[in-house]
């Protein structure tokens, strides 16, 4: 085939890919109108069986300003899974119908087994408590935009580590990058995954595990927010009793540096108090439009649109020389 096939972990990346990606995204930002039209003819699959606002619509968003066009579904019960069929049918069906076709699933290593039968590249969007890894991509674009690098970085990630897709990728991108240090904030019953913890140790990356955001909070570059997440528990207590066992609020930001910034990957629930927005640190709704230039440079990466792009210009080269 004539495009990269798919990117269902982190590790389908390495620092070569993310530099492209950072490259081409900056690229976006400075020059919309030069992309506008390269993906023009193309089509996107977006196959969300669990719900999605920011990750769907910004997929949607980066293909359609770039003149593709998009087909798909934003729930499994409008799809063919409600009467039984299964992912790899689903993916065999629809990859005929697009060039790319991106899946979200609340069971992990699904996009996997669709992506084995699929005649088109498939985008991980999120597996269960798995990866996300086009939410990292999301990530280090924002980090990138903010610090102008991705090394050096002290970041804290709060929250529920164990269920946390996001933090998951994350943490495994940017132990690929020198003198990073993670603080991971969480309860016990919510800390790291031991594999993550294991990639850390192998990589002899520095990290530390504390439950107390408060003394945290002023060591940071970067504070990454993550809800607790109701639907990855299976035992309603638990839930209930670990709700709301971090909350950022004005009186905690006062404690952290003046060019920290905060992140998240939203949807938030009360993580984060509403009092924090107008905080210029507060970079959560900045990573959001972060991730509309992140798609659009992967995309691109995958269907190899800037190969496109080259030869469209050589022609118009071309064309006009002749006329001249």
């Amino acid at each position: 085939m004539p495009y990269q096939r798919d990117i269902l972990n982190i590790s389908d990346f390495d620092k070569a890919d993310f530099d492209y990606i950072l490259s081409v995204a900056g690229s976006i930002a400075e020059s919309p109108g030069r992309y506008s039209e390269v993906a023009k003819g193309k089509l996107l699959a977006t196959l969300f069986f669990e719900p999605s606002t920011r990750t769907r619509l910004s997929f949607e968003s980066a293909m359609l300003r770039m003149g593709g066009q998009v087909l798909g579904f934003s729930e499994a019960g409008v799809s063919s899974t409600a009467k039984g069929e299964t992912p790899e049918d689903t993916a065999r069906t629809v990859s005929g119908y697009c060039d790319i076709m991106v899946v979200r699933h609340p069971t992990p290593l699904v996009p996997h087994r669709m992506a084995e039968v699929s005649s088109v590249p498939v985008i991980n969007a999120g597996d269960g408590s798995n990866e996300h890894p086009t939410q990292t991509l999301t990530d280090l674009v924002t980090i990138h935009r903010r610090f102008g690098r991705l090394d050096h970085l002290t970041l804290g990630l709060c929250g529920d580590l164990k269920h946390g897709r996001t933090v998951h990728s994350l943490v495994k991108a940017l132990s690929l990058y020198p003198g990073n240090r993670f603080l991971l904030i969480a309860p016990d019953a919510l800390q790291m995954p031991g594999d993550v913890l294991e990639l850390l140790d192998e990589r002899q990356v520095s990290y530390a595990l504390t439950d107390q955001l408060e003394s945290s909070i002023g060591q940071v570059d970067i504070l990454y927010m993550t809800r607790i997440q109701r639907e990855r528990f299976q035992n309603p207590t638990e839930y209930r009793r670990l709700k709301g066992v971090y909350i950022l609020d004005a009186e905690k930001m006062k404690s952290a540096k003046e060019d920290m910034i905060v992140m998240h990957p939203l949807p938030r629930v009360d993580e984060i108090s509403p009092e924090v927005d107008a905080d210029p640190r507060a970079w959560y709704i900045i990573q959001t439009r972060c991730g509309v230039l992140a798609r659009m440079a992967l995309i691109i990466k995958l269907l190899k649109l800037n190969d496109f792009m080259g030869e469209r210009s050589r022609h118009a080269c071309a064309a006009a020389h002749h006329s001249a």
